[in-house]
C-alpha cells in the first residue's frame, strides 16, 4: 500500500514560538488518520502546512512521493473542509459542488455527471436543486465534503468539522463520516481536540502536545497502552495518584501513594526504589464491592459523594476515606448497584494490570 502523505522533520516557528517541533509521520493510502490534541498544540498549523497555506521553516512534506516545497495550495492534490463549512448561500447544492469543476473548465455534461455521482456517494441523491438554508446541519456537512470529494483529491483535510454541530448531531456524524470514508476510500486527515471523535473514527491517531507527537497508534493502543503520562491523562478518563516505588521488577511495582494506600501496578520501565511516579487508573477498571475471594486485587474504601447518572456512562463520584481527592468509578448498568447513594461507604478493587505508572514529570 502506497504512502499518500509523508511528513519529515517539519518545524514551523512564529517569531520565538515553535508551533510545530520536528514532526515526522506517514499516512497510508485510504487511511483515516486523526491528529488529536488540546487547543494551541500546533495541530491546525500542521494541517495548514499540508494544505500549503503555511510553509515549513525546516523539513519536507511529500504527497504520493512528490515534494510539496513551494507548491501553492491550488496546485496540491488536497482539499480542506473547515469547521464553518463556507457553502455559498446564493448557490444551489449542485452549484456549490460544481464550483471547483467549473474553475477547472470541465465540460458541462461531465460536471453534471460528477455532481450526481458524488451526491449518491454522500447519500443525498436528488438534493442538487436545494439551497444550503434548506439543509440540516448534517446534510450541510455532507455537501461540504462532497464539494471536496468531487475534485478527487489524494488527501481530504478536515479541521474540526463537527465543532459547530450540536451534541446529538456530532454523535451521528461521527458514524456517518467513518462510514463515508470507508465507502469512498479517500485518505482523510482529521484534526480534533475531541478524543471521542478521534477514537471512534480513526484507523490511527497521533496525540499532539506542545508542537510534538507524544504517540502515534491505533485507538486501542492509545487507550490501553499509553506511552506517556500526557497520553494516559488526555485519552479517555483517568484517575491519578502520586506516589513512590517501594519495590518493583521490570513490569510491576508496589506504589506507596501520597495518601496512604499501597497499590500493585504496571510500570513503564524498571524504576528504582524511591522513584516518584504518577499512577493512572480508568474508572471502568474498578470493581465495586469485589468478592473477598479475589485476594490479589488492590483494594481501598471510598465515600460516595454523588451518583452521576448518564445511562451506560454512569459514574460514582467518590472520595477515598480520609482524602479530598475525587475518584470516578464506573457504575455498571445491570441494576446490581442501584441501591448505592450519596453518603454510602463502599469498597473498591482493581486488577494490578489495569493501572499504569510513569515516572513523575520533573522528578
Amino acid at each position: 500500500m502506497q504512502t499518500d502523505l509523508s511528513v519529515q522533520k517539519v518545524i514551523k516557528r512564529f517569531g520565538d514560538f515553535t508551533a510545530v517541533d520536528g514532526i515526522s509521520f506517514d499516512v497510508k493510502e485510504g487511511e483515516f488518520f486523526s491528529i488529536l490534541g488540546p487547543s494551541g498544540c500546533g495541530k491546525t498549523t500542521l494541517l495548514r502546512m499540508v494544505a500549503g497555506f503555511n510553509h515549513p521553516d525546516e523539513g519536507e512534506l511529500f504527497i504520493r512521493g512528490k515534494n510539496m516545497k513551494g507548491l501553492a495550495p491550488n496546485k496540491r492534490p488536497v482539499n480542506l473542509v473547515f469547521q464553518h463549512l463556507a457553502l455559498f448561500p446564493m448557490m444551489s447544492v449542485a452549484e456549490n459542488i460544481a464550483f471547483g469543476l467549473k474553475r477547472r473548465k470541465e465540460a458541462p455534461a461531465t460536471i453534471r455527471q460528477k455532481v450526481d455521482d458524488v451526491l449518491e456517494r454522500v447519500h443525498l441523491p436528488g438534493y442538487g436543486s436545494k439551497r444550503p438554508e434548506q439543509l440540516s446541519g448534517g446534510q450541510k456537512q455532507r455537501i461540504a465534503i462532497a464539494r471536496c470529494l468531487v475534485l478527487e483529491p489524494t488527501l481530504l483535510l478536515l479541521d474540526e468539522p463537527l465543532g459547530a454541530l450540536d451534541l446529538k448531531l456530532r454523535e451521528q456524524m461521527k458514524v456517518e463520516l467513518k462510514t463515508l470514508q470507508a465507502e469512498v476510500g479517500t485518505t482523510f486527515i482529521y484534526i480534533t481536540h475531541d478524543q471521542s471523535e478521534a477514537l471512534v473514527m480513526s484507523d490511527n491517531v497521533a496525540v499532539m502536545n506542545q508542537g510534538r507527537f507524544e504517540q502515534i497508534g491505533s485507538p486501542q493502543d492509545l487507550y490501553h497502552r499509553p506511552a506517556t503520562p500526557f497520553v494516559a491523562g488526555f485519552v479517555g478518563d483517568n484517575n491519578r495518584w502520586s506516589g513512590r516505588i517501594t519495590q518493583g521488577s521490570k513490569t510491576t511495582a508496589s506504589v506507596a501513594t501520597d495518601e496512604g494506600p499501597l497499590f500493585q501496578s504496571k510500570i513503564m520501565e524498571d524504576y528504582a526504589t524511591g522513584t516518584q511516579v504518577d499512577l493512572f487508573l480508568r474508572p471502568e477498571a474498578m470493581l465495586i464491592q469485589p468478592e473477598a475471594s479475589l485476594s490479589h486485587l488492590n483494594r481501598f474504601t471510598v465515600d460516595v459523594q454523588a451518583v452521576l447518572f448518564d445511562g451506560a456512562n454512569s459514574r460514582l463520584l467518590t472520595h477515598p476515606v480520609g482524602s479530598s481527592r475525587e475518584i470516578l468509578v464506573a457504575l455498571p448498568q445491570n441494576g446490581q448497584f442501584d441501591h448505592i447513594k450519596a453518603g454510602d461507604r463502599v469498597e473498591i478493587g482493581w486488577e494490578p494490570d489495569s493501572g499504569i505508572c510513569f515516572q513523575k514529570e520533573g522528578a
